[in-house]
């Protein structure tokens, strides 16, 4: 062993350190040193490699970091078309909700069913609110037929000789009860996760139904606040951390080889389309808050209103009428609609004093010409009984 270990190069040496399996005594015969040279230049190498770290190499390594981060988040066209094998998410309506038709004599126009607050999942108990409502999975999976069956009935036999298109199904968020609240953790009737399977078959019946009855269905979609995965709403990232969005996902490979429909899941809070001349805004309505008890949800509907129509007018989004579930009730006005829920009236309505409203979901439909024309809500919860009284009576006198 006649080296110098004056001649090693320290690099050098530890690269055949490493190489033999971090052996000293082999690394120096292969060398022709001792062991001693052999630890003494490796000491050199990871010394260096332990010594304190400046800020300057820190924040260089943070930047590296971050960049990497954000080429491999994900994204939406990422879980579609790389996870999910989708094709590229839908941006615009399909031309027949836009292209109104040469005569329109016959033309009833273009139906929008709106489902929101369904709540899949929770349990509603009559015995809390004085036998008002009951509501559980199988209730909720009647009404859902129910909407469907009562909407096709209401366009084909109340509007005699009217003709269609296609049809508009919104998904308006709170599709699934959730876990946000500790009391549905503890009462809903099954876990949300099983929750989401069940509610793909019902809305993938709901949805194919629609398709073989009117050719057609474009679905916007937004998320709800029920649905989401944190402790407190979010502004980022919103809807990659919200059951409804992972809904719609797996709804859209359903149909994904259907043609006649069509998705459109943005990756915002609100989504813009267009039926013919009608420009809408769908939005959840989670991020309007406050009421009295006076005006109730009018007070923050109106305001959220008039922000949203200031704020869209600078970013060249401007629409005619708003759409939104969130508050239970529904109110249709011009400049906004607001969905019912498909759960009814429950505990924290009963507890608060609110007005007790059926189990309803709206249903309206857009003229080329004319805009909205017919407005029906749809009522989902069948009564008990046939009513006995006459059409028309008056009371007696006394």
């Amino acid at each position: 062993m006649t080296t110098a270990k004056k001649n090693l190069d320290s690099a050098a040496v530890h690269a055949a350190w490493i190489k033999h399996g971090r052996n000293l005594r082999q690394t120096a015969i292969a060398l022709g040193v001792n062991a001693g040279t052999v630890s003494l230049h490796v000491n050199r190498i990871e010394g260096a490699e332990q010594r304190p770290v400046t800020l300057e190499e820190q924040l260089r390594a943070a930047r590296l970091h971050i960049k990497e981060l954000q080429t491999r988040m994900l994204s939406d066209e990422v879980v579609r078309e790389e996870i999910l094998k989708l094709s590229r998410a839908t941006v615009s309506p399909p031309a027949w909700l836009t292209k109104p038709p040469r005569t329109v004599s016959e033309f009833a126009g273009v139906p929008t069913l709106f489902a929101s607050d369904w709540h899949f999942g929770e349990v509603v108990r009559p015995a809390e609110i004085g036998g008002v409502n009951e509501y559980n999975v199988e209730i909720a999976k009647q009404r859902a037929r129910s909407f469907i069956t009562v909407a096709i009935e209401l366009l084909r036999k109340h509007i005699q000789g009217g003709k269609y298109p296609g049809c508009v199904l919104i998904l308006g968020g709170d599709m699934l009860s959730g876990d946000i609240h500790e009391e549905l953790s503890e009462t809903n009737e099954m876990p949300t996760m099983p929750a989401l399977l069940e509610l793909v078959g019902v809305l993938s019946w709901c949805i194919r139904t629609l398709a073989d009855e009117f050719g057609a269905v474009f679905v916007p979609c937004v998320t709800g606040n029920h649905g989401r995965t944190s402790r407190k709403p979010r502004a980022k990232r919103r809807n990659h951390t919200n059951f409804d969005w992972l809904l719609y996902q797996m709804l859209a490979k359903v149909f994904e080889a259907d043609k006649r429909v069509q998705f459109l899941i943005p990756e915002g809070p609100d989504a813009y389309y267009k039926v013919f001349g009608t420009r809408y805004l769908l939005t959840h309505g989670d991020q309007f808050r406050g009421g009295d008890g006076m005006i109730g949800a009018l007070g923050p509907i109106a305001r959220g209103d008039k922000k949203k129509r200031a704020r869209n007018v600078q970013t060249d989004k401007s629409f005619d009428v708003m759409l939104l579930g969130h508050w239970h009730q529904y109110i249709h006005m011009n400049r906004f609609i607001v969905n019912g829920t498909l759960k009814g009236y429950d505990e924290y309505a009963d507890a608060n004093n609110f007005d007790v409203e059926p189990a309803q979901q709206a249903l309206w439909i857009t003229h080329p010409e004319h805009g909205i024309t017919f407005r029906m809500p749809v009522y989902v919860q069948r009564g008990t009984a046939a009513s006995k009284t006459e059409w028309v009576s008056v009371p007696r006198a006394a």
